[in-house]
């Protein structure tokens, strides 16, 4: 690592955002934080992190990361009056961890850099929340070869492992996979685990049941014993993630010409169980579609 840490800017201080802000805080980075509700950054403002009144003030940092909900938070976060584009400075780079659509990021990526001359690294993450608080995220990255050789040191202080995917958007493309697999292993973990309640079977056995055979998953651990038990709070993660990503991934695939008839049913059903008030709670609550009602 090098003896002289660059100064960080993080936008986005959510589920995600606020474990990876504190490990940086940790690791000793002087971190200035910026969020909507700006209320969510007084936990890091009490472990010496600034907290500014604008995106663009986060550009007085060496090096700005985000990780914001959609496609349209980011464009906001960036390009709106008081956004990123304003502050930048020809040579910084913009982390986005953020999960979003790659055409919509190569558009972003080429605009921010034709305007301030501020370039863009798609650095997705996965493995949740327990990943971001533990710094064991996987991070699947695309821009310049480096620009992702000078921030990686940095932010393997967030996960365990950082991919190069080859140029911008490609680390986006990485993320659609991941999500795809998740969400559809999630939809059917909910179907595993109805079966075995209605065949008799207690459900709450079958994650240690599968553990190390060809079923085991790190969702399946997860995820298996909160649908058994009903566990739905605290929130770890957003069904409105999940449905999102798969319609990034449906549309991706159409653009491409790649069929994807699995994610594509996922998507129904991970719409279907999201219009039934669902949108803003923890995966595991898909038991439910299974189940017929709520235990």
């Amino acid at each position: 690592m090098p003896t002289t840490l660059p100064t960080l800017a993080f936008a986005g201080i959510g589920l995600m955002g606020l474990p990876m802000c504190r490990r940086l805080l940790a690791a000793g980075y002087s971190l200035r934080v910026w969020n909507r509700s700006v209320e969510k950054c007084a936990a890091l403002q009490a472990l010496g992190a600034t907290v500014v009144e604008t995106p663009a003030q986060l550009c007085q940092a060496d090096i700005v990361l985000l990780c914001l909900a959609d496609t349209q938070a980011v464009r906001d976060v960036v390009f709106a009056r008081g956004g990123i584009a304003e502050g930048a400075r020809s040579g910084q780079i913009l982390v986005d961890h953020s999960s979003l659509e790659p055409g919509a990021t190569r558009e972003m990526a080429a605009r921010l850099l034709a305007d301030t001359g501020m370039r863009w690294v798609d650095a997705p993450v996965s493995g949740g929340v327990a990943g971001a608080q533990a710094g064991s995220l996987a991070i699947m990255a695309g821009g310049r070869h480096e620009d992702i050789e000078r921030v990686r040191p940095h932010l393997l202080r967030l996960g365990e492992r950082l991919t190069y995917m080859g140029d911008v958007g490609a680390g986006q493309v990485a993320k659609v996979c991941n999500q795809m697999i998740v969400a559809c292993n999630a939809l059917v973990i909910a179907e595993v685990v109805a079966l075995a309640e209605r065949a008799g079977v207690d459900a709450n056995l079958l994650a240690p049941a599968l553990a190390g055979g060809f079923a085991d998953s790190r969702p399946l651990q997860i995820l298996a014993p909160q649908m058994a038990s009903s566990d739905f709070e605290p929130v770890k993660w957003h069904v409105r993630t999940l449905l999102k990503d798969l319609d990034t991934a449906v549309g991706l695939s159409r653009a491409e010409g790649s069929a994807t008839p699995m994610s594509g049913l996922a998507a129904q059903l991970m719409r279907q169980h999201a219009s039934q008030g669902n949108l803003q709670r923890d995966p595991a609550t898909l038991i439910q579609l299974y189940r017929g009602k709520t235990p």
